[in-house]
Protein backbone atom coordinates (compact mmCIF):
# COMPACT_ATOMS: atom_id res chain seq x y z
CA UNK A 1 0.00 0.00 0.00
CA UNK A 2 1.31 3.47 -0.84
CA UNK A 3 2.25 6.02 1.80
CA UNK A 4 -0.61 8.31 0.76
CA UNK A 5 -3.11 5.50 1.24
CA UNK A 6 -1.86 4.77 4.75
CA UNK A 7 -2.17 8.46 5.59
CA UNK A 8 -5.76 8.60 4.37
CA UNK A 9 -6.64 5.46 6.33
CA UNK A 10 -5.12 7.02 9.44
CA UNK A 11 -7.11 10.22 8.93
CA UNK A 12 -10.32 8.23 8.45
CA UNK A 13 -9.58 6.34 11.67
CA UNK A 14 -8.97 9.57 13.58
CA UNK A 15 -12.17 11.10 12.23
CA UNK A 16 -14.18 8.07 13.30
CA UNK A 17 -12.69 8.30 16.80
CA UNK A 18 -13.50 12.04 16.98
CA UNK A 19 -17.21 11.37 16.43
CA UNK A 20 -17.51 9.22 19.55
CA UNK A 21 -14.87 10.34 22.02
CA UNK A 22 -16.40 13.83 22.40
CA UNK A 23 -19.92 12.41 22.52
CA UNK A 24 -19.27 9.71 25.10
CA UNK A 25 -17.07 11.82 27.36
CA UNK A 26 -20.29 13.13 28.95
CA UNK A 27 -21.69 9.97 30.68
CA UNK A 28 -18.59 9.48 32.90
CA UNK A 29 -18.86 13.15 33.94
CA UNK A 30 -22.63 13.35 34.26
CA UNK A 31 -22.65 13.19 38.08
CA UNK A 32 -20.26 16.16 38.30
CA UNK A 33 -22.21 18.12 35.65
CA UNK A 34 -25.47 17.30 37.41
CA UNK A 35 -24.21 18.56 40.79
CA UNK A 36 -22.51 21.69 39.46
CA UNK A 37 -25.41 22.94 37.34
CA UNK A 38 -28.22 21.42 39.46
CA UNK A 39 -29.77 19.70 36.46
CA UNK A 40 -33.07 17.87 36.75
CA UNK A 41 -33.29 14.25 35.65
CA UNK A 42 -35.24 15.42 32.60
CA UNK A 43 -32.40 17.78 31.66
CA UNK A 44 -29.89 14.97 32.11
CA UNK A 45 -31.96 12.84 29.72
CA UNK A 46 -32.09 15.67 27.17
CA UNK A 47 -28.32 16.22 27.45
CA UNK A 48 -27.63 12.55 26.71
CA UNK A 49 -30.32 12.13 24.06
CA UNK A 50 -29.88 15.37 22.10
CA UNK A 51 -26.82 14.35 20.05
CA UNK A 52 -28.36 10.99 19.10
CA UNK A 53 -31.57 12.66 17.93
CA UNK A 54 -29.54 15.23 15.97
CA UNK A 55 -27.75 12.39 14.16
CA UNK A 56 -31.14 11.70 12.61
CA UNK A 57 -32.56 15.20 12.31
CA UNK A 58 -29.45 16.91 10.90
CA UNK A 59 -28.09 14.14 8.66
CA UNK A 60 -29.67 15.84 5.65
CA UNK A 61 -27.69 18.98 6.44
CA UNK A 62 -24.52 16.92 6.06
CA UNK A 63 -25.67 15.67 2.68
CA UNK A 64 -26.38 19.24 1.54
CA UNK A 65 -22.93 20.45 2.62
CA UNK A 66 -21.26 17.55 0.76
CA UNK A 67 -23.26 18.28 -2.40
CA UNK A 68 -22.50 22.01 -2.29
CA UNK A 69 -18.83 21.60 -1.38
CA UNK A 70 -17.34 18.10 -1.18
CA UNK A 71 -16.78 15.37 1.40
CA UNK A 72 -13.41 16.74 2.51
CA UNK A 73 -14.62 20.31 3.10
CA UNK A 74 -17.80 19.03 4.79
CA UNK A 75 -15.67 16.91 7.11
CA UNK A 76 -13.48 19.90 7.97
CA UNK A 77 -16.50 22.08 8.75
CA UNK A 78 -18.07 19.35 10.88
CA UNK A 79 -14.87 18.61 12.81
CA UNK A 80 -14.33 22.29 13.64
CA UNK A 81 -17.94 22.48 14.91
CA UNK A 82 -17.39 19.34 17.00
CA UNK A 83 -14.17 20.75 18.48
CA UNK A 84 -15.68 24.17 19.22
CA UNK A 85 -18.90 22.77 20.68
CA UNK A 86 -17.09 20.26 22.85
CA UNK A 87 -14.56 22.79 24.16
CA UNK A 88 -17.15 25.46 24.96
CA UNK A 89 -19.70 23.24 26.72
CA UNK A 90 -18.31 24.08 30.16
CA UNK A 91 -17.57 27.78 29.67
CA UNK A 92 -19.06 29.83 32.48
CA UNK A 93 -20.66 26.77 34.13
CA UNK A 94 -23.86 27.77 32.36
CA UNK A 95 -26.82 25.60 31.35
CA UNK A 96 -27.29 27.75 28.26
CA UNK A 97 -23.72 27.13 27.15
CA UNK A 98 -23.88 23.43 28.01
CA UNK A 99 -26.99 22.75 25.97
CA UNK A 100 -26.22 25.26 23.22
CA UNK A 101 -22.72 23.95 22.59
CA UNK A 102 -23.91 20.34 22.85
CA UNK A 103 -26.36 21.22 20.09
CA UNK A 104 -23.53 22.70 18.00
CA UNK A 105 -21.38 19.61 18.59
CA UNK A 106 -24.28 17.32 17.61
CA UNK A 107 -24.79 19.25 14.36
CA UNK A 108 -21.08 18.89 13.60
CA UNK A 109 -21.20 15.12 14.15
CA UNK A 110 -24.32 14.89 12.00
CA UNK A 111 -22.48 16.66 9.16
CA UNK A 112 -19.39 14.46 9.35
CA UNK A 113 -21.23 11.13 9.41
CA UNK A 114 -22.68 11.33 5.87
CA UNK A 115 -19.50 13.05 4.69
CA UNK A 116 -17.33 10.06 5.64
CA UNK A 117 -18.79 7.70 2.98
CA UNK A 118 -18.14 10.46 0.43
CA UNK A 119 -14.51 10.64 1.60
CA UNK A 120 -14.24 6.86 1.33
CA UNK A 121 -15.65 6.98 -2.20
CA UNK A 122 -13.12 9.64 -3.26
CA UNK A 123 -10.07 8.44 -1.35
CA UNK A 124 -10.37 4.66 -1.70
CA UNK A 125 -12.82 3.66 -4.45
CA UNK A 126 -11.18 0.24 -4.74
CA UNK A 127 -10.97 -0.34 -0.98
CA UNK A 128 -14.38 0.71 0.31
CA UNK A 129 -14.71 -2.23 2.68
CA UNK A 130 -11.29 -1.68 4.23
CA UNK A 131 -11.73 2.08 4.57
CA UNK A 132 -15.14 1.62 6.20
CA UNK A 133 -13.71 -0.96 8.61
CA UNK A 134 -10.91 1.46 9.52
CA UNK A 135 -13.11 4.44 10.42
CA UNK A 136 -15.61 2.13 12.14
CA UNK A 137 -12.77 0.83 14.29
CA UNK A 138 -12.06 4.46 15.14
CA UNK A 139 -15.68 4.89 16.27
CA UNK A 140 -15.45 1.97 18.66
CA UNK A 141 -12.00 2.92 19.95
CA UNK A 142 -13.37 6.41 20.66
CA UNK A 143 -16.18 4.90 22.71
CA UNK A 144 -13.76 2.80 24.76
CA UNK A 145 -11.28 5.63 25.33
CA UNK A 146 -13.96 8.06 26.50
CA UNK A 147 -15.49 5.52 28.89
CA UNK A 148 -12.18 4.21 30.24
CA UNK A 149 -10.12 7.39 30.62
CA UNK A 150 -12.42 10.35 31.25
CA UNK A 151 -13.41 9.81 34.88
CA UNK A 152 -10.37 7.81 35.98
CA UNK A 153 -7.55 9.86 34.46
CA UNK A 154 -8.58 13.01 32.56
CA UNK A 155 -10.86 14.45 35.27
CA UNK A 156 -8.38 14.01 38.18
CA UNK A 157 -5.54 15.32 36.03
CA UNK A 158 -7.32 18.50 34.91
CA UNK A 159 -9.45 19.12 37.99
CA UNK A 160 -12.91 19.74 36.53
CA UNK A 161 -15.43 18.53 33.99
CA UNK A 162 -15.22 21.65 31.75
CA UNK A 163 -11.49 21.06 31.37
CA UNK A 164 -12.05 17.35 30.72
CA UNK A 165 -14.50 18.12 27.90
CA UNK A 166 -12.08 20.69 26.47
CA UNK A 167 -9.29 18.08 26.58
CA UNK A 168 -11.17 15.71 24.26
CA UNK A 169 -12.06 18.60 21.93
CA UNK A 170 -8.41 18.84 20.93
CA UNK A 171 -8.66 15.57 18.96
CA UNK A 172 -11.14 16.73 16.27
CA UNK A 173 -9.26 20.01 15.96
CA UNK A 174 -5.96 18.19 15.37
CA UNK A 175 -7.66 15.89 12.86
CA UNK A 176 -9.11 18.87 10.98
CA UNK A 177 -5.66 20.49 10.78
CA UNK A 178 -4.12 17.26 9.46
CA UNK A 179 -6.82 16.80 6.81
CA UNK A 180 -6.53 20.46 5.75
CA UNK A 181 -2.74 20.34 5.41
CA UNK A 182 -2.14 16.77 4.18
CA UNK A 183 -4.95 16.24 1.66
CA UNK A 184 -6.56 18.09 -1.23
CA UNK A 185 -10.18 18.42 -2.26
CA UNK A 186 -11.25 16.42 -5.33
CA UNK A 187 -11.56 18.23 -8.66
CA UNK A 188 -14.82 20.10 -9.10
CA UNK A 189 -17.41 18.32 -11.21
CA UNK A 190 -21.03 18.59 -12.16
CA UNK A 191 -21.83 16.15 -9.35
CA UNK A 192 -21.22 18.92 -6.81
CA UNK A 193 -24.67 20.18 -7.78
CA UNK A 194 -26.27 16.76 -7.61
CA UNK A 195 -29.46 16.29 -5.53
CA UNK A 196 -28.68 16.21 -1.82
CA UNK A 197 -32.04 15.69 -0.10
CA UNK A 198 -32.50 11.98 0.77
CA UNK A 199 -34.83 10.16 -1.59
CA UNK A 200 -37.34 8.56 0.75
CA UNK A 201 -39.08 6.99 -2.25
CA UNK A 202 -35.94 4.98 -2.93
CA UNK A 203 -36.31 1.51 -1.32
CA UNK A 204 -32.55 1.47 -0.69
CA UNK A 205 -32.91 4.37 1.74
CA UNK A 206 -35.39 2.42 3.85
CA UNK A 207 -33.52 -0.87 3.62
CA UNK A 208 -30.29 0.78 4.75
CA UNK A 209 -32.14 2.76 7.43
CA UNK A 210 -33.68 -0.41 8.85
CA UNK A 211 -30.30 -2.16 8.86
CA UNK A 212 -28.62 0.73 10.64
CA UNK A 213 -31.56 1.07 13.07
CA UNK A 214 -31.38 -2.65 13.85
CA UNK A 215 -27.69 -2.43 14.74
CA UNK A 216 -28.30 0.57 17.01
CA UNK A 217 -31.36 -0.92 18.70
CA UNK A 218 -29.52 -4.15 19.48
CA UNK A 219 -26.80 -2.23 21.32
CA UNK A 220 -28.66 0.73 22.84
CA UNK A 221 -31.80 -1.29 23.60
CA UNK A 222 -29.68 -3.82 25.47
CA UNK A 223 -27.81 -1.07 27.33
CA UNK A 224 -31.09 0.54 28.34
CA UNK A 225 -32.89 -2.47 29.79
CA UNK A 226 -30.33 -5.13 30.70
CA UNK A 227 -29.54 -3.50 34.09
CA UNK A 228 -33.18 -3.31 35.19
CA UNK A 229 -33.88 -6.79 33.84
CA UNK A 230 -30.97 -8.29 35.79
CA UNK A 231 -32.09 -6.45 38.90
CA UNK A 232 -35.64 -7.77 38.46
CA UNK A 233 -34.48 -11.40 38.18
CA UNK A 234 -32.16 -11.17 41.18
CA UNK A 235 -28.89 -10.96 39.24
CA UNK A 236 -27.82 -7.40 40.10
CA UNK A 237 -24.28 -8.59 40.76
CA UNK A 238 -23.92 -9.27 37.03
CA UNK A 239 -24.88 -5.80 35.80
CA UNK A 240 -21.36 -4.40 35.60
CA UNK A 241 -19.73 -7.42 33.97
CA UNK A 242 -22.58 -7.95 31.51
CA UNK A 243 -22.52 -4.31 30.36
CA UNK A 244 -18.75 -4.50 30.11
CA UNK A 245 -18.89 -7.52 27.83
CA UNK A 246 -21.70 -5.95 25.80
CA UNK A 247 -19.36 -3.06 24.98
CA UNK A 248 -16.24 -5.22 24.64
CA UNK A 249 -18.05 -7.40 22.11
CA UNK A 250 -18.03 -4.46 19.69
CA UNK A 251 -14.26 -4.42 19.24
CA UNK A 252 -13.59 -7.83 17.56
CA UNK A 253 -15.85 -7.14 14.51
CA UNK A 254 -13.90 -4.01 13.62
CA UNK A 255 -10.61 -5.92 13.81
CA UNK A 256 -12.10 -8.84 11.90
CA UNK A 257 -13.32 -6.67 9.03
CA UNK A 258 -9.96 -4.92 8.80
CA UNK A 259 -8.59 -8.26 7.61
CA UNK A 260 -11.52 -9.79 5.75
CA UNK A 261 -13.52 -6.77 4.56
CA UNK A 262 -13.57 -7.77 0.88
CA UNK A 263 -15.14 -11.13 1.70
CA UNK A 264 -18.00 -9.78 3.81
CA UNK A 265 -18.83 -6.19 2.85
CA UNK A 266 -21.79 -5.81 0.50
CA UNK A 267 -23.12 -9.37 0.95
CA UNK A 268 -26.65 -9.42 2.29
CA UNK A 269 -26.39 -13.07 3.37
CA UNK A 270 -23.78 -12.00 5.94
CA UNK A 271 -26.24 -9.50 7.43
CA UNK A 272 -28.92 -12.16 7.59
CA UNK A 273 -26.53 -14.55 9.32
CA UNK A 274 -25.77 -11.73 11.76
CA UNK A 275 -29.51 -11.49 12.45
CA UNK A 276 -29.60 -15.17 13.40
CA UNK A 277 -26.58 -14.71 15.67
CA UNK A 278 -28.42 -11.83 17.36
CA UNK A 279 -31.38 -14.11 18.10
CA UNK A 280 -28.97 -16.70 19.50
CA UNK A 281 -27.28 -14.08 21.68
CA UNK A 282 -30.63 -12.89 23.06
CA UNK A 283 -31.75 -16.45 23.77
CA UNK A 284 -28.44 -17.20 25.48
CA UNK A 285 -28.77 -14.09 27.64
CA UNK A 286 -32.12 -15.30 28.98
CA UNK A 287 -30.56 -18.52 30.28
CA UNK A 288 -30.15 -17.97 34.03
CA UNK A 289 -26.56 -19.25 34.30
CA UNK A 290 -24.16 -16.25 34.78
CA UNK A 291 -21.80 -17.27 31.99
CA UNK A 292 -24.71 -17.66 29.58
CA UNK A 293 -25.84 -14.12 30.31
CA UNK A 294 -22.29 -12.81 29.86
CA UNK A 295 -21.71 -14.68 26.60
CA UNK A 296 -25.13 -13.65 25.31
CA UNK A 297 -24.38 -9.98 26.00
CA UNK A 298 -20.96 -10.24 24.32
CA UNK A 299 -22.60 -11.81 21.27
CA UNK A 300 -25.17 -8.99 21.12
CA UNK A 301 -22.33 -6.46 21.21
CA UNK A 302 -20.57 -8.35 18.42
CA UNK A 303 -23.60 -8.58 16.14
CA UNK A 304 -24.62 -4.93 16.67
CA UNK A 305 -21.15 -3.70 15.70
CA UNK A 306 -20.88 -6.08 12.76
CA UNK A 307 -24.23 -4.95 11.34
CA UNK A 308 -23.39 -1.28 11.91
CA UNK A 309 -20.11 -1.55 10.01
CA UNK A 310 -21.67 -3.43 7.12
CA UNK A 311 -24.42 -0.79 6.93
CA UNK A 312 -21.84 2.02 6.75
CA UNK A 313 -20.17 0.37 3.75
CA UNK A 314 -23.32 0.15 1.63
CA UNK A 315 -23.79 3.84 0.57
CA UNK A 316 -20.40 4.16 -1.21
CA UNK A 317 -20.86 0.68 -2.68
CA UNK A 318 -24.29 1.51 -4.10
CA UNK A 319 -23.59 5.12 -5.16
CA UNK A 320 -22.54 6.27 -8.61
CA UNK A 321 -20.67 9.32 -7.28
CA UNK A 322 -19.50 10.81 -3.98
CA UNK A 323 -22.44 13.14 -3.36
CA UNK A 324 -24.86 10.26 -3.92
CA UNK A 325 -22.98 8.30 -1.26
CA UNK A 326 -23.54 11.19 1.16
CA UNK A 327 -27.21 11.43 0.12
CA UNK A 328 -27.79 7.72 0.72
CA UNK A 329 -25.94 7.91 4.02
CA UNK A 330 -28.02 10.88 5.14
CA UNK A 331 -31.23 9.00 4.36
CA UNK A 332 -29.92 5.93 6.18
CA UNK A 333 -29.00 7.94 9.30
CA UNK A 334 -32.27 9.89 9.24
CA UNK A 335 -34.36 6.72 9.23
CA UNK A 336 -31.95 4.65 11.32
CA UNK A 337 -31.32 6.97 14.24
CA UNK A 338 -34.97 8.08 14.41
CA UNK A 339 -36.05 4.45 14.78
CA UNK A 340 -33.17 3.76 17.18
CA UNK A 341 -34.34 6.69 19.33
CA UNK A 342 -37.99 5.61 19.49
CA UNK A 343 -38.02 1.79 19.22
CA UNK A 344 -36.46 1.07 22.63
CA UNK A 345 -39.39 2.86 24.27
CA UNK A 346 -41.53 -0.10 23.17
CA UNK A 347 -39.55 -2.23 25.58
CA UNK A 348 -40.42 0.00 28.50
CA UNK A 349 -44.05 0.13 27.40
CA UNK A 350 -44.21 -3.67 27.12
CA UNK A 351 -42.76 -4.14 30.62
CA UNK A 352 -45.08 -1.52 32.14
CA UNK A 353 -48.19 -3.09 30.64
CA UNK A 354 -47.32 -6.77 31.01
CA UNK A 355 -45.38 -6.74 34.25
CA UNK A 356 -42.91 -9.16 32.64
CA UNK A 357 -39.28 -8.05 32.76
CA UNK A 358 -38.19 -10.04 29.71
CA UNK A 359 -40.54 -8.08 27.45
CA UNK A 360 -38.30 -5.02 27.88
CA UNK A 361 -35.87 -6.64 25.44
CA UNK A 362 -38.57 -7.10 22.81
CA UNK A 363 -37.03 -4.30 20.66
CA UNK A 364 -33.81 -6.35 20.41
CA UNK A 365 -35.79 -9.31 19.09
CA UNK A 366 -37.58 -6.97 16.68
CA UNK A 367 -34.22 -5.64 15.49
CA UNK A 368 -33.06 -9.20 14.81
CA UNK A 369 -36.13 -9.79 12.64
CA UNK A 370 -35.65 -6.51 10.77
CA UNK A 371 -32.00 -7.33 10.15
CA UNK A 372 -33.09 -10.61 8.59
CA UNK A 373 -35.63 -8.99 6.26
CA UNK A 374 -34.18 -5.55 5.41
CA UNK A 375 -31.23 -6.69 3.23
CA UNK A 376 -33.54 -8.49 0.79
CA UNK A 377 -33.32 -6.68 -2.55
CA UNK A 378 -30.02 -4.90 -1.92
CA UNK A 379 -27.74 -5.46 -4.90
CA UNK A 380 -24.15 -4.30 -5.11
CA UNK A 381 -22.54 -4.16 -8.54
CA UNK A 382 -19.07 -2.96 -7.43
Amino acid sequence: MRRGTWLKLFLLWLTGMDLRVTLLAVPPLITHIHQTLHLSETEVGILNGMPVLLLSAAATLGSMVVARLDGRRATLIGLVMVAAGSALRGIGLSRVMLFGMTFLMGIGIAIVQPALPSLVYNWMPDGIGLATAVYSNGLFVGEVLAAALTASYVLPLLGGWPQALAFWSALPLITAILIATCTASPPASSNTRAPWFPDFKDPRTWRLGLIQASSSVIYFGSNAFVPDYLHAVGASHLIGVVLGWLSAGQIPPSLFLLTFSQRFVGRRAILQFDALLTACGLALFFVSHPWCRILGAALLGFTSAFAFMLALAYPPLLAEHASEAARLSAGMFTVGYALAFFLPTLGGWAWDHSGLAWTSLFPVAMASALLLIAPIGLKVSK
